[in-house]
């Protein structure tokens, strides 16, 4: 039965989308919705959100602040700084950076310029970089200085500028500034022209680059977007309309789906302000919630529960938090009733996507979630599309579970340079496999149960198994190896291996961390390391018996 919050915001939604109201929703050549009268390239929307919003205050970050009219001009001059180094549509231009405005206004001028913004992900070692960096082949990587010194380690070299991006802006970026042909003219953008390439761990353990067109970037921004129109009408009409202005931290990576999408770009959009914290810190999160009024939280559920539990919390003044938002990984129920319990004034939410859907699928807030706390809300109509897929990827109807699928224009184009990848992703009729298995409700709330491939997530950050096994068997000392996830209250999930050590070697867990260390991000390296006496047990294909492991040590 639809709740009542439903009602209300399919009115609103209704309302929206009518003859006259603010979104003129169109199809495109694949019969899936888009917005026909918003600007359908980023650098498009950059330009009439940044125009629209001017004054309104964009970044804060340290002493630095930004309106949103000042982001736009900083990122135009670099925009026609790269074309005078040599930038042409579509070459791949790498960003390895920490959270600052540097990042922000290079992923800005990086699009304006018609380059792929390529999102490198900032906790990755040498090694990995250098997959990413042979994959895509960057005409140029901006990076900060900690970035800059793990790339001069990868074996082939590509061009790279670092960025003092602990001091202001205009210092940071002088280098690129240097002889530059400020009047370079930029190259016209179409809506399917590749926009950006984000990084995803796979069942096969090496990282694919998710091409993204400009058209899929946008659609996803316009559906965040959506929903919070949908949810301040809601407000208003009940009379509760905000009356401060929207701010968000900016806590999560902005390399991740979640911070690139429903965060910064949807925060122009929305004219929200952008408060940049570098690295996470809860404490220093707790002080900046007080003293920038933050009003949006999204992170991680290992984030808002560190929030709420930190000693400090009754020190500092929250009461300007409305919303308190998660992504990347299942929240535990128990956190939701905490989360109303310590925050009564804000509203928890949920949301599902992933990054070959540009962070757009499911959402689940306020009351609703309160109802459901274990699904992942509805789809963000009228983007997406959601099937269960069974046996031959037919259709299935409500509470019968299968694979979740996806279609909708926000949907990637492709993995970059893997066409059986791509290929494999897509079913016939245009649904992206998610990977995952759960079922729809009557009411259209999904509901997660399992995954079909072997990711962990940890903390919102995803980790292939097979990779982390691949690295273990690299030690000469591992006969076997086996990794899979352990359920955990803070994190979501831990990798946990299990190591069969060759007859004639000797190995300790400190000796197979050192070994780990050099090769792999330090998230990915797993919490638990299990030594068995015994070689691991396997299938009737050969193939390690993961399951039975699972079942016998994760817990």
């Amino acid at each position: 039965m639809q709740s009542e919050l439903d009602r209300k915001y399919d009115e609103n939604l209704a309302r929206l989308t009518a003859p006259g109201g603010r979104l003129v929703i169109s199809k495109d050549d694949k019969g899936q919705a888009i917005v026909a009268n918003f600007p359908p390239t980023i650098p498009g929307l950059l330009r009439a959100f940044c125009k629209l919003n001017a004054d309104a205050e964009a970044v804060v970050s340290g002493d630095e602040r930004f309106t949103f009219a000042q982001l736009d001009e900083i990122s135009e001059r670099l925009a026609h700084a790269l074309v005078s180094r040599g930038i042409a549509k579509g070459d791949r231009v790498g960003i390895a950076m920490r959270n600052c405005p540097a990042w922000i206004v290079s992923y800005m001028a990086i699009v304006k310029a018609g380059g792929v913004a390529t999102l490198l992900n900032g906790w990755w070692e040498a090694g990995e970089l250098q997959h990413a960096l042979e994959l895509t082949e960057p005409a140029l990587i901006l990076a900060d200085a900690p970035r800059a010194k793990r790339l001069a380690q990868c074996p082939r070299q590509f061009p790279t500028i670092g960025l003092a991006v602990d001091q202001p802006i205009e210092t940071a970026l002088a280098e690129l500034f240097e002889g530059a042909d400020l009047a370079a003219p930029l190259p016209d953008i179409a809506p399917d022209d590749d926009a950006t390439i984000l990084f995803t761990s796979g069942s096969t353990g090496e990282s694919k680059g998710a091409v993204s067109t400009h058209r899929a970037v946008t659609t996803a921004t316009y559906a965040y977007a959506t929903g919070l129109m949908c949810l301040l009408g809601v407000l208003t009409e009940a009379g509760r309309a905000p009356t401060s202005p929207p701010r968000t931290l900016l806590s999560v990576p902005l390399f991740h789906v979640t911070g690139e999408v429903p965060v910064m770009l949807n925060s122009f959009v929305v004219a929200r302000c952008m408060v940049v914290m570098p690295k996470w810190d809860a404490s220093e999160a707790l002080r900046l919630i007080e003293k920038e009024k933050i009003t949006y939280f999204v992170g991680v559920p290992t984030m808002s529960l560190e929030l709420m539990t930190h000693p400090d919390r009754d020190k500092y003044d929250l009461s300007s938090l409305r919303d308190i938002t998660a992504g990347g990984a299942p929240r535990p129920i128990s956190h939701v009733e905490r989360l109303q319990s310590e925050f009564p004034e804000a509203q928890p939410a949920l949301g599902y996507g992933l990054t070959e859907t540009n962070a757009a699928g499911f959402s689940n807030f306020w009351g609703n979630y309160a109802a459901k706390p274990a699904s992942t809300g509805r789809a963000q109509l009228p983007y997406i599309e959601a099937a269960i897929l069974g046996e031959g990827e037919r259709h299935l109807p409500p509470r019968e579970v299968g694979e979740i699928a996806i279609r909708s224009a926000a949907n990637i184009k492709g993995y970059w340079r893997n066409p059986e990848a791509t290929a494999a992703l897509f079913t016939a009729d245009g649904y992206i496999r998610t990977g995952d298995v759960g079922y729809l409700d009557e009411d259209g709330y999904l509901f997660i149960v399992d995954r079909k491939k072997e990711i962990i997530i940890r903390g919102g950050e995803n980790i292939s198994a097979a990779e982390v096994e691949a690295e273990c068997y690299a030690c000469p000392a591992v006969a076997e190896a086996a990794v899979f996830g352990m359920a955990d209250e803070r994190l979501g999930e831990v990798p946990i291996a299990v190591i069969y050590v060759r007859d004639d070697a000797e190995l300790s867990e400190s000796e197979l961390r050192a070994f780990l260390d050099s090769r792999i991000a330090k998230f990915k390296i797993p919490e638990r390391f299990i030594f068995a006496t015994e070689p691991l047990p396997r299938l009737g294909t050969g193939k390690i018996d993961r399951r039975s492991l699972k079942t016998q040590y994760a817990h």
